[in-house]
């Protein structure tokens, strides 16, 4: 894959790393020079100091034969306008962070693919850790996230059925027993105390799956 990123903050430097380690041939663009510098002392990539607004910047990166381009500057308008010069040259896959929720409308009548708000992402994220300190994120997937979490002695599910269950939010992939048992989990499972449930929700649900479980899996007061 050629992949080009356009930002050299904390999520466009890991971005490129995780490129990188992929496999995939990277170029990178940030205005600052200094950044530039940093990542090509670490990393094996084109880095090209300019402003990816600009169409010969972008071509002097090789958008013509990019697979991708994600644009994760903190600046929405610098971050619309260069998927929008990705997608006049046919960029296949254009992906771009939202910082503000207001603009997210415009990015999708441009058909871009995007990642609101991450810095708010990621305190909803640890929040729901610390009101949860027994649940904990497997992965995250396009469209989705796969969690665990514990059944607590006198939660209100415990000794009943799956079936029981309100999992509109979520779909229980699988629960793992003390004695590492691995349950295939179906409607006439029961939940035990200590039980821990493979999770999965769609990203747009998760509050709502975090809120469901926790009134079943945890222990009433």
């Amino acid at each position: 894959m050629y992949i080009i990123i356009v930002g050299l903050g904390g999520i466009g430097r890991n971005l490129a790393a995780i490129s990188i380690d992929h496999g995939a041939s990277v170029v990178v663009i940030d205005q600052d020079e200094s950044r530039c510098s940093e990542i090509l002392e670490e990393y094996d990539v084109l880095a090209i100091a300019g402003n990816a607004t600009n169409k010969s910047v972008l071509e002097d990166a090789g958008i013509d034969r990019a697979d991708a381009l994600v644009a994760t500057t903190s600046d929405d308008a610098v971050n619309l306008m260069t998927c929008w010069l990705a997608k006049s040259f046919e960029v296949p896959n254009v992906v771009s962070i939202v910082n503000q929720k207001e603009h997210s409308d415009f990015f999708k009548q441009v058909g871009i693919i995007i990642s609101e708000n991450p810095d708010e992402l990621v305190a909803g994220r640890l929040y729901y850790w610390v009101d949860n300190p027994k649940m904990q994120q497997l992965a995250s997937i396009p469209g989705g996230t796969i969690f665990e979490v514990m059944a607590e002695e006198g939660a209100p599910i415990i000794d009943r059925e799956i079936r029981d269950m309100d999992v509109r939010d979520f779909v229980i992939i699988a629960i793992r027993r003390a004695g590492a048992e691995l349950i295939i989990p179906t409607g006439d499972v029961r939940i035990r105390p200590n039980d821990t449930l493979t999770v999965f929700t769609k990203k747009e649900t998760e509050k709502d799956a975090v809120k469901a479980l926790n009134a079943q899996l945890k222990k009433i007061s």
